[in-house]
């Protein structure tokens, strides 16, 4: 097959698309690659991607449908921008980031993007025992460890493999003793881009000492689109009827409170913003959403419907579901305008929002909650899904 890639002078062609020969009869597919190009928010550019990190190679990814065409970069396995039509048929960019992986790597937010471990979210004071041992991992979020500590997967260059135009793998070993972890974990991430027009996220890891995993995506998303401003008009569902509540370093107390007269309470939807200023403690510890939701258990093709969220302008909707029996929502609280993004506006106050699928926070000292531990012999295996259509 061969790349046609569309470019103008003052950017770069944002999707490429395959063909034997470009006749009459691909006058539509071309058109529309055009239409994409002309419209598109976003300028990415490979050679802006084009680098050494840690003395390993770093690129720029595609891949896609005639629908949805996503890019991603090595470094730290990141989902760098999703192209989805809106309810005019206008292709949109919904995750926000950078376009570049320099500015990936200076970013004063590092998880814009990025695939997150060895432990997605908050471990207390980094501690925590297996097998008799106790093991400690950096602080890097005051008292507590986040995602993974000071240098997670968001901080490494993977290994890519561009299988084929929907489908791209990102692997890594994780040396035993990275960022105090016990265990050579080897991670695979399958990112594919399915016909139903989702984002099909498949993650699996084997160890060789007993060791904890809780791998996810850490995206930021807007869909109304990156640079349009606050997502607080955005309507949001979350299919769980119990949220796991936190104290002021945002670690879970080992209960499971009712969402219910709550304003965590998004089992018929909401705006973000309609109870977001409530007077309420977990919103003051967390300055806003970011907490952990127990899914209910509401099913669509064998997996968990985790949620259900809608740009208030785009009219694009975005469906998640999961193997997990958790997910984060948080509203962009800790966003400052520190840093300028591809569209080339700043990453203002709550302008996207990261829904990720998981297992609860600080599993391994909250006897409640499900292990996340993963033996030598055992396959850690887990697959996510966003999809994405027009309200």
């Amino acid at each position: 097959m061969k790349n046609i890639q569309i470019a103008a002078v003052a950017m770069l062609a944002l999707f490429q698309f395959s063909c034997k020969d470009v006749k009459k009869e691909n006058a539509p597919l071309k058109e529309n690659a055009d239409k994409i190009a002309d419209s598109a928010q976003t300028v990415l550019e490979t050679k802006n991607f084009d680098t050494i990190i840690d003395g390993k190679k770093v690129n720029l990814y595609w891949i896609g449908n005639k629908d949805i065409k996503a890019s991603f970069t090595n470094y730290g396995g990141r989902l760098v921008s999703l192209l989805v039509k809106d309810k005019t048929g206008k292709p949109v960019d919904v995750v926000v980031g950078f376009n570049s992986a320099k500015g990936f790597k200076n970013s004063t937010e590092p998880y814009f993007g990025a695939t997150i471990g060895r432990v997605g979210n908050r471990i207390a004071k980094g501690k925590f025992t297996l097998e008799g041992k106790q093991y400690q991992v950096p602080l890097n979020n005051g008292k507590n460890a986040l995602h993974g500590g000071v240098k997670g997967f968001q901080d490494v260059v993977w290994d890519a493999e561009k299988v084929n135009e929907n489908t791209l793998v990102f692997s890594y070993v994780s040396p035993d003793g990275e960022q105090g972890f016990p265990g050579n974990l080897k991670v695979k991430v399958t990112y594919t881009i399915t016909d139903d027009n989702s984002i099909k996220m498949e993650y699996e890891a084997t160890t060789d000492k007993t060791t904890i995993v809780n791998l996810t995506n850490h995206a930021f998303f807007n869909l109304n689109g990156e640079g349009s401003g606050t997502i607080l008009n955005h309507e949001l569902q979350i299919y769980a009827n119990e949220f796991t509540p936190v104290d002021e370093g945002l670690i879970p107390n080992g209960e499971l409170k009712s969402v219910k007269n709550t304003p965590f309470d998004f089992i018929s939807q909401h705006t973000i913003g309609e109870r977001i200023e409530t007077k309420d403690e977990q919103l003051t510890f967390g300055k806003g959403y970011d907490h952990n939701y127990v899914l209910n258990g509401t099913k669509k093709n064998g997996l968990n419907h985790a949620a259900t969220i809608s740009g208030d302008q785009s009219g694009i909707t975005m469906d998640i579901f999961t193997q997990e029996p958790g997910l984060q929502f948080y509203s962009g609280n800790f966003m400052q305008s520190k840093n300028t993004m591809k569209s080339g506006l700043k990453d203002d106050f709550r302008t996207a929002f990261a829904l990720e699928t998981q297992h609860f926070p600080d599993a391994p000292n909250q006897p409640k909650f499900a292990p996340i531990v993963l033996k030598p012999g055992q396959k850690y295996h887990t697959v996510s899904y966003y999809q994405f259509s027009v309200k």
